[in-house]
């Protein structure tokens, strides 16, 4: 028999989902301390250095669009990282977005600005920023399967929501950095002080690999490569037996919307001159937010394994629409202790009821074979649309940037398909790991099924 379906030694394989989770965690931490300090650069930054040669106005528009390329980006590394995920393994997958996402986020400080080499500059950028949206892509996907795979049955939901707790805790990192950044005055903020956080991604891209280099294949994964054998062409099956189910997952996240809106758009809005509050003052906020959801997405997410992933899912979702109008309302008064508060509702806690239990959520839709397949796709075509809602929101702002309203309702819009899904989808928070996904594919043909 192969030795990836050996039995394990009891007291290690107990310690597997720790493992799996911590690795899950920090990993997504240091990945997403790279993307996230993009964002803030693309609302803060990149109008002056890389676009200054257009109106402040415009300027912010094509620097945000800039940070939606790497989402337009991930639905093709999502197909191609999901492809080998489920046939070579989740973990070469975590280790590969990893150093990617590093070396891409080190040489965007190191490029040279639009004043030095012109329209270079730009196509520079943008090149890197697909870069990394080819990591992220299956940076979740493969973590969030890791995790799942070697969670205990009934505790799925909380393992899972380490991923994402991972990814919170990554944009609280890149806010920190950002607050001294931005303090320091323009000329050295302009010149390097913006490079300093992505010359750091070096050291995310050793210490994430130092972390999940020892990590363990998932026994569910294991196990199918080592009886029926892995699937030639996931995306085959996938769209086979649970095309429906991608469907759904495509609508749930579309609720990366709300972070988005929140981490660039308001971002941007608040430090304009329409509402006049200070770059650092708005970073806290987002820092603070941030804090309180480490806390609140496990919370949620062991709701979802004692009462189901739909409901919390559906606090989330529609919570989510209404939450924003309170918080973008908040910065249109300039009124600081008022975002503050609003932020942290919004962002830190209702946000959170969704962003905590989607990855269980998604996850357990989808049979161990095309998993990683299922879940990089599904999301990965709903984050596209998810990251260009900036662009779409410094549109409809209208040409002063400063219809908060219009950008609200937008944002409640794109809940809506979320909200679907959290009511279409089946319950899954009890069905035993082997058995998920099985009812998307009876009747279908399974050549390469593991019998349970």
């Amino acid at each position: 028999m192969p030795h990836a379906a050996a039995p394990r030694d009891p007291a290690e394989a107990v310690g597997q989902p720790k493992k799996a989770a911590t690795a899950a965690w920090i990993g997504s931490a240091l990945e997403y301390y790279d993307f996230f300090i993009y964002g803030s650069a693309a609302a803060l930054i990149f109008p002056k250095v890389f676009f200054d040669e257009s109106d402040p106005a415009t300027a912010t528009l094509l620097s945000l669009a800039t940070f939606g390329v790497a989402y337009a980006a991930r639905p093709v590394g999502a197909l191609f990282l999901g492809h080998f995920g489920d046939r070579i393994g989740r973990k070469k997958i975590m280790v590969f977005t990893l150093i990617l996402m590093g070396l891409s986020t080190f040489l965007i400080g190191c490029l040279p600005t639009r004043a030095q080499v012109g329209t270079l500059a730009p196509v520079l950028l943008v090149a890197c920023r697909v870069l990394q949206g080819i990591s992220a892509a299956g940076e979740q996907a493969s973590a969030n399967s890791m995790t799942l795979e070697h969670a205990p049955p009934h505790r799925r939901g909380f393992f899972t929501s380490f991923t994402l707790s991972g990814t919170q805790g990554g944009q609280l990192i890149a806010t920190l950095v950002f607050i001294p950044v931005a303090a320091l005055p323009e000329d050295q903020l302009l010149s390097w002080g913006w490079r300093v956080p992505f010359w750091a991604s070096v050291a995310v891209a050793v210490a994430g690999y130092v972390i999940r280099r020892n990590l363990q294949e998932t026994p569910a994964f294991a196990k199918q490569a080592a009886t029926a054998g892995v699937v030639k062409l996931p995306l085959a099956v996938l769209l086979r037996e649970h095309w429906v189910d991608v469907l759904r997952v495509i609508g749930g996240a579309l609720i990366a919307s709300v972070s988005t809106i929140f981490t660039v758009w308001a971002l941007a809005y608040a430090t304009s001159d329409s509402v006049g509050m200070s770059r650092s003052s708005m970073l806290w906020v987002g820092a603070l937010a941030n804090l309180v959801a480490l806390a609140a997405i496990p919370l949620w997410a062991s709701l979802s394994d004692r009462i189901g992933r739909r409901p919390v899912f559906l606090i989330g979702a529609a919570g989510s629409a209404l939450a924003m109008f309170g918080y973008l309302w908040a910065v249109s008064t300039g009124n600081y202790p008022l975002t503050l508060i609003l932020g942290i509702v919004a962002f830190g806690i209702v946000y959170s009821a969704a962003n905590g239990v989607w990855p269980s959520f998604y996850g357990e839709m989808f049979s161990t074979r095309v998993r990683l397949s299922g879940m990089a796709i599904g999301t990965q075509i709903g984050f596209a649309v998810a990251g260009f809602a900036v662009t779409f929101a410094a549109q409809i702002a209208g040409p002063n940037g400063n219809d908060w309203s219009s950008v609200a309702l937008f944002t409640a819009a794109l809940c809506v398909p979320p909200v679907i899904t959290g009511l279409s989808a089946r319950e899954t928070h009890k069905i035993p790991t082997e058995l998920l996904g099985e009812r998307a594919a009876q009747g279908a043909s399974q050549p390469e099924t593991v019998t349970a």
